[in-house]
Parts: C-alpha cells; sequence; structure tokens
C-alpha cells in the first residue's frame, strides 16, 4: 500500500541541510581539482564582481579567497557556513536566510515572540556581515573600524508585524544596508512567509558608530564608509517607501508619573552582547512588562519603535514606565501595495491602541530609552 508523506516547509529545510552534511562536495567541472583531492568550487555567497573560489574539503571546511589583486581576502568556510540557509542576491547587495520557529521562540499565543522576530532579525544582518568577510568580533565591524576601535551602536529600531509566525512556520528574512549621511548607516528588511511567499513584517534600522573604549560617537570616515559601503545597494532601497510612514516619526519622552509601571528591572548576566552592553532586544522585553496586563490579553503587538539614548551597563537598575498615546490617524500601518509586498489598503475593522514608554535609570533618572507601540486586537481563534 502506497504512503503519501507531506513535506512541510520546515521538513524542506530540515532535508536540505541533512543533504548539505553528508559526503564530499561533487567537483565542478568548470573548476580545477587540486591534486590533494579538494575541488575548487565557486561560492554561492559572493559578490558578483569578485570571483571568489572556496576550497572544500570533505570535512566542510576550508578557506575562501579573492582573485581580484594581490591583496586576497580570505576566510574560512565552516560547516556552519554550509548549513546555514542562506546566501546574497545575485547582484551581492542583499542577503536572505530562512529560519525555522523552533517551540522555545513562541509564546502565551503560540506564535514567534516578538524577541523572537527581533532576534532573527540581528541574526540575519549578523550573518550577512560575515557573509561578505566582515568581523565576527563584533556588529559588521570593518578592517579600519578595529583599527581604531570603532563599533556600531544601535540608535533606532523599527519593527512592523502583519502576522506571526508559528511554531514551525519557515520564516525567509532578506536584509540589506546603505548610507545615512554622515552620522552612521542603516539596515532594513523583509519577512516573508516562506510557504506562501507573503510578506508578514518589516523593519529598519539606525546605527551610529562609537569608540569601543571612550564610549563616545563619532562620525563615519570615508575610509569606513567605501569598506561598509560596498556592499550596499547603489541605488536608495527602503523597506518603508511609503511617505510619512510610521517609521519616520517622532517619539515625545514620556512624563511622569504614569500610570503604567516596573520599576527596578535589573539587567541578567545573559542580556549583555559581545560588545559589552545589554543587547537591543533585551530594551523590548523591559518595554513590554510595564504593559497593562488588559492588552497582553486582548491584542497582540503589531508595531514597535525604539529609540536609544544611552547604553545600559550590568549593574544599572532600570525603571519602565508606559502610558496611552492616541491615535492621531488610524492605525499606524502602512498601506501601498508596493515592490516590497506591503499590505494593501482595505477596510480594517479591528481596534488598535496605542502607547508611549521610557525606559530610565532607577537612580538619577537618565533617559535610557523611548518608545512607542501599536497594538491591534487579537484574530479570532
Amino acid at each position: 500500500m502506497l504512503k503519501l508523506t507531506t513535506y512541510t516547509g520546515a521538513d524542506q529545510i530540515h532535508g536540505v541541510a541533512q543533504c548539505h552534511s553528508l559526503g564530499p562536495s561533487k567537483p565542478n567541472p568548470t573548476f580545477p581539482r587540486r591534486k590533494d583531492g579538494i575541488s575548487l568550487v565557486p561560492c554561492t555567497s559572493a559578490p558578483s564582481k569578485t570571483l571568489v573560489l572556496a576550497v572544500v574539503s570533505d570535512r566542510g571546511a576550508g578557506s575562501v579567497r579573492s582573485e581580484t589583486g594581490p591583496g586576497r581576502v580570505e576566510h574560512s568556510v565552516s560547516l556552519a557556513d554550509r548549513l546555514r540557509q542562506g546566501s546574497l542576491a545575485e547582484d551581492g547587495k542583499s542577503y536572505k536566510e530562512c529560519f525555522i520557529v523552533r517551540c522555545y521562540e513562541v509564546g502565551i499565543n503560540k506564535t514567534a515572540t516578538v524577541e523572537t522576530i527581533a532576534n532573527l532579525l540581528q541574526e540575519v544582518g549578523c550573518n550577512h556581515a560575515q557573509v561578505v568577510g566582515f568581523s565576527t568580533d563584533g556588529f559588521a565591524t570593518t578592517t579600519t573600524m578595529r583599527k581604531m576601535h570603532l563599533i556600531w551602536v544601535t540608535a533606532r529600531m523599527h519593527i512592523e508585524i502583519y502576522k506571526y509566525p508559528a511554531w514551525s512556520d519557515v520564516v525567509e528574512i532578506e536584509t540589506w544596508c546603505q548610507g545615512e549621511g554622515r552620522i552612521g548607516t542603516r539596515r532594513d528588511w523583509i519577512m516573508k512567509d516562506y510557504a506562501t511567499g507573503q510578506v508578514i513584517g518589516r523593519a529598519t534600522s539606525k546605527w551610529v558608530m562609537m569608540n569601543q573604549d571612550t564610549r563616545r560617537l563619532q562620525k563615519v570616515s570615508d575610509d569606513v564608509r567605501e569598506e561598509h559601503l560596498v556592499f550596499a545597494p547603489r541605488e536608495l532601497r527602503l523597506a518603508f517607501p511609503e511617505p510619512n510612514n510610521s517609521s519616520l516619526r517622532k517619539i515625545a519622552k514620556l512624563e511622569d508619573p504614569a500610570p503604567y509601571s516596573r520599576l527596578g528591572l535589573v539587567p541578567r548576566r545573559a542580556d549583555l552582547d559581545m560588545n559589552q552592553h545589554v543587547n537591543n532586544v533585551a530594551y523590548i522585553g523591559w518595554v513590554l512588562e510595564s504593559m497593562p496586563q488588559e492588552i497582553i490579553d486582548g491584542y497582540e503587538l503589531q508595531t514597535i519603535t525604539l529609540d536609544y539614548r544611552r547604553e545600559c551597563q550590568q549593574d544599572d537598575i532600570v525603571d519602565s514606565l508606559t502610558n496611552v498615546e492616541p491615535l492621531e490617524d488610524g492605525p499606524a500601518i502602512s498601506g501601498l501595495e508596493g515592490t516590497n509586498g506591503s499590505p494593501a489598503a482595505a477596510e480594517d475593522t479591528k481596534d488598535y491602541r496605542q502607547f508611549l514608554h521610557l525606559l530610565r535609570l532607577s537612580g538619577d533618572g537618565s533617559e535610557i530609552n523611548r518608545g512607542r507601540t501599536v497594538w491591534r486586537e487579537k484574530p479570532a481563534r
């Protein structure tokens, strides 16, 4: 009796990963095979104008070298590189990667939490930086940045989620970066349901350069700009191209006293990132801690915007304040159908709520972070 098996997107991803890990790579007749039995194969994640050859061994590791001039660039092709479900676009100007939503990444609604989504955005951004050859010692630091002890830090993050993926769903995230004047850079993302191709979320962020020793901000030099933007789109590309979109809205400072608060939050050791300050995703969790319970029970987060004002260290004690902010022009969701697959303009009868947020130091009241969230009524189940 014939047994029919249905394969989900997650099954396909698992299968591809297993295939990548079994046996040696097949030699490509177009590229030579060395005497030691190791094949030279084209690296699929190479920028189009640079011929990059991956030296692949049966153990799944080797090196990648550029054949453009005497200043060859080499970095290892690890097992993680081979198993990772990501690659550069054909023009080398953006990067896509697929992720399976794990059981420990979902919350009480049995869908991915906003922290999970923010972590995936961060992961694909870091993987993009590694693929194009930036340092793995920091978030996309270039050669000049490392010499001058410079790092990137988040100045603003804006995330819109149109549909939350559930456990075992596969999401595809595309990301790219580009210049943002003399003060920093920006990184954008588009998130899709891998099975249907539907856009389920978009995000944009602004990053500024900081001296790792003095903790002071620094302008982006021409040398850093040239190194960083060689992999950026030649023409401006925005995840939110709509005029007056909500990612551009300024956030007013929330004044105390606030009707909702959670005081005395303490960073955990696990909240620190590789730059020795609290990871930007941890701030999202602190913001949500002061949300009223009736909103958590009856609504789901649609949009979150955070402006980062100062670093938070491990020994700091944080207060989270929240207050209602009236909706000005209806739900803060982009309504144009465009190349980014933003939701089509349609009648929306859902109830929306909007809030202002403030994270501050408990001791002197210094502002750490200000934010805005928009919540939509939970869909009927």
